[in-house]
């Protein structure tokens, strides 16, 4: 898994939209908190090991267009 978006509740409300490279890179950086905050927690299971979870799979452009709308809310709520 390299991309990961969580979506909660019936609105599909964006809770997390995270990369593993961009995450990777602020481990490096040493300023994992910050990125966790803007995009949120990266799970340590894939969704499918975690229970109560249902994930989706999606195309390429699919997840691309999914996870940049879900930036977009996420850093409007936390502006």
């Amino acid at each position: 898994m390299t991309r990961q978006i969580e979506l909660e509740g019936p609105e599909l409300t964006p809770i997390a939209a995270a990369c593993l490279e961009e995450w990777q890179r602020a481990y490096g950086a040493g300023c994992l908190d910050e990125y966790d905050r803007r995009y949120g927690v990266t799970a340590e299971l894939l969704v499918s090991e975690r229970e109560g979870h249902a994930s989706e799979q999606l195309a390429f452009h699919e997840l691309r267009e999914t996870g940049d709308i879900a930036r977009q809310q996420i850093a409007a709520q936390t502006s």
